[in-house]
Parts: C-alpha cells; structure tokens; sequence
C-alpha cells in the first residue's frame, strides 16, 4: 500500500512519513496541492493524506482536482477545526478530517480504517442489488443513487450512509450503530461527524429527505413509507 503525503511544513511529512514506514506503507512526499496533484497523476497511490493550507494550491482545490479523476481514499489534515471547513471537506468527498496537532498513531489507525472500508467497499458481492422508492432507484451493486433518472454525485460516505439506511429501513438506528457500521468501531471522531453526513445526505435527496427521520436521543429512521 502506497501514501501520498502531502504538507508545505516538513517536519510534520517526515513524521507522519516514519510512522508510515513503521506500518510497512510506502510513501510518497509532496510540498504543496500542485505538485500533489501532478504525482497523483503519473503515480497513482492507495491513500492521500492531504494538509489544508498550502502555497501554490490549496488542499481544498488539490481534493477537488482529483476528484474529478479518482476515488482514491483522502484524509484531510488542517490546524483549523470549524465546522464549515469539515462540511466543505465531506462535500468534496473526503474520508476523513483530522485536526492538528495530532498523534500520528492515531493518524495511521485512522488511515488503516480509512483503506480496510475502502477495499471492503471494492469487493462487494457482484448480485445485481436495488431498491426504487417513488423515483429514487438505490443500486446497491452500481453505486448508484437517482432521482427521476438523474444520478446524484454523492461522497463515499454519503452513499456509505444511505446504503447502510436503506438496507435497514423501517428500523431505529443508534447513533452508535450507525457510527460503528459505517466508519467503523475503530472511528476516532464524535456524533457531529455523523450529523453533518446526514445533513449533506439530506441535502442531496431533496423531496426525499423526508424519508430520513431524527429520532430525538436515539439517532434516525429511513422510513419505509414517506
């Protein structure tokens, strides 16, 4: 397994570099979002971890630019933790978001997490799997959600998330259920990250959104019937 790591600060690269190779991962090092992107592209890897406040090109805009090729799993890194700066990350499709400073033990269980779901994802069984709610066709086996034949261009956990509710609709979920199930039990963040899935996820359903029901001090329902 090959990381790319990517900070305009070095002492952190080569931190985050030596606890990598002590984990048996190759890595790759990258200065800021431009030269990022350019290796991404001649030498593709298994998992970025890609720091927010760069020169050149920030980590939002490196994330974006490879978005549009890839699904390569991504794991923010930024000294910055307000919400808004979570959102935009999940929006654009990252996996993870880890705040600085951080332990780089942590950081590497996160990345091992991070690429068990990703190639768990990759190895789903090939029987042709679907559910249609009015107009909203979810293909378990395509990965894909549409809305009156329209695709909808969700994150991986965004369509992680629906799956998971989908699958299990009609019953309470747990916050801890669903946190476990879908980021795993070894998941280092709180219930906001959750909160903030499903408010994207809300987002991108539109009219559906009613089939996501808060349950008030248990976590949420996806109805049967909305």
């Amino acid at each position: 397994m090959k990381l790319l790591i990517v900070d305009d600060e070095e002492k952190i690269r080569k931190l985050i570099a030596k606890y990598a190779v002590f984990e048996g991962y190759e890595v790759e090092e990258a200065d800021n979002g431009m030269q990022a992107v350019e290796m991404f592209r001649q030498k593709p890897c298994d998992l970025i971890i890609l720091d927010i406040m760069m020169p050149e090109l920030d980590g939002f805009s490196a994330a974006r630019e490879i978005r549009k090729a890839s699904q390569v799993p991504i794991i923010f890194l930024s000294a910055r933790g307000e919400e808004y700066d979570k959102i935009h990350g999940f929006e654009l499709g990252v996996d993870d978001y880890v705040v600085k400073p951080f332990s780089p033990r942590e950081l590497m269980m996160r990345v091992g997490a991070v690429l068990k779901r990703s190639l768990g994802a990759a190895d789903q069984n090939a029987v042709h799997d679907r559910v249609q709610l009015g107009d909203m066709v979810v293909d378990f086996t395509a990965r894909q959600v549409s809305i009156g034949g329209v695709e909808l261009e969700l994150s991986p956990k965004e369509y992680e998330l629906l799956f998971f509710m989908v699958r299990n609709r009609g019953i309470a979920l747990t916050r801890d259920r669903l946190i476990s199930e879908v980021w795993g039990y070894d998941f280092f963040g709180d219930d906001r990250t959750l909160d903030t899935h499903i408010k994207l996820l809300r987002k991108q359903l539109g009219d559906y959104a009613r089939y996501i029901t808060t349950l008030r001090g248990v976590g949420y329902r996806f109805e049967k019937d909305a």
